[in-house]
């Protein structure tokens, strides 16, 4: 089965697109019978039946020897007003995009009617009608063998679809330095702890909460030769997929006798998102264990190991409505 596809001989002038389609309008249809005794009681223009699209009242305006009053001599001009706006609210505004259509009986095809760039027309108190002055000039209407008079009958029809803005979106913030943004976490009876890892207790930051994360025996490539130090995102596993969180950090092993802490940064792109599946980041190989149980060294002091985590860079984002 071939798919219907809403395409034929295409054409644009004067900001209109003109193009042809299988399918019929969606939301209303307007035939008229014994068109040429339509013409004959001289109506300058004929205003179809209310109807109802995207939840708005709508009626179609028909010029058959085309708009004088603007630029349709010659043509069949066609409009979309807007009706019942009376019981809408005060200063009100409908956004829409919509088609206009012509029948062509011959090819059982639609000649549909568009703006050139798709643009959106804004409905409201003082435009109350939008349309073309030059649907389809007289001579082609005319013209037998174009198939759009038929048997002295021709279809007209619109649709309309309203734009709706729900009002809700995001906002994305990168926040440098964010407040609350760091903790000093002091690990007493260092030497005495298991193998497995430790965490921290948790620090808000960018309206997240976090920790440090220590395996004082290391932690996958750094087991059994260094400490592994990482920043975790708490309840980072709920995060909704693929959305991220942007963290550049910072994490430090203070030396209690010298200036010579150990500190290390995350460099890498990757090591910065924080995801479901990856909400703990940071080194396997922060430090080696020798220089940790080195007492000279400095880092453990009255059995004590201080370290540090310092977010510098942080995603934040809003939902708003």
């Amino acid at each position: 089965m071939e798919n219907k596809k809403e395409k034929c001989d295409s054409m644009s002038s004067g900001g209109v697109t003109r193009s042809k389609r299988d399918l019929p309008p969606m939301h209303y249809t307007l035939k008229i019978e014994s068109f040429s005794l339509l013409l004959k009681t001289k109506v300058e223009k004929y205003e179809s039946d209310v109807f109802e699209a995207g939840g708005y009242k709508w009626r179609l305006c028909l010029y058959p020897n085309g708009n004088t009053k603007g630029k349709g001599k010659g043509f069949v001009s066609l409009y979309l007003q807007i009706e019942n706006t009376s019981n809408l609210r005060h200063r009100w505004e409908v956004t829409t995009e919509f088609k206009l259509f012509v029948r062509d009986h011959i090819n059982d095809k639609y000649l549909t009617v568009r703006e050139s760039d798709a643009s959106v027309k804004r409905f409201h108190e003082m435009k109350t009608e939008w349309g073309f002055d030059q649907l389809l000039s007289l001579e082609t209407f005319n013209d037998a063998s174009k198939g759009y008079l038929f048997n002295d009958g021709c279809v007209f029809g619109a649709e309309i679809f309203v734009i709706k803005p729900t009002g809700k979106g995001e906002l994305l913030s990168m926040v440098k330095k964010p407040a609350n943004g760091s903790l000093t976490w002091k690990i007493k009876d260092f030497s005495k702890l298991d193998r497995k890892s430790h965490l921290s207790k948790a620090f808000t930051a960018g309206g997240r909460s976090w920790r440090i994360d220590v395996s004082p025996e290391g932690y996958g490539e750094g087991k059994g030769n260094s400490l592994s130090v990482f920043l975790e995102l708490v309840g980072g596993c709920k995060l909704p997929p693929k959305k991220t969180v942007w963290a550049e950090y910072k994490l430090r092993v203070l030396n209690q006798s010298h200036d010579n802490h150990v500190e290390k940064t995350s460099n890498h792109i990757v090591s910065r998102w924080f995801t479901s599946s990856s909400h703990t980041r940071g080194f396997h190989k922060f430090m080696p264990l020798g220089d940790l149980r080195d007492v000279s060294k400095g880092y453990v002091g009255n059995d004590t190991l201080i370290v540090e985590a310092e977010i510098l860079t942080l995603s934040v984002s809003k939902l708003f409505s």
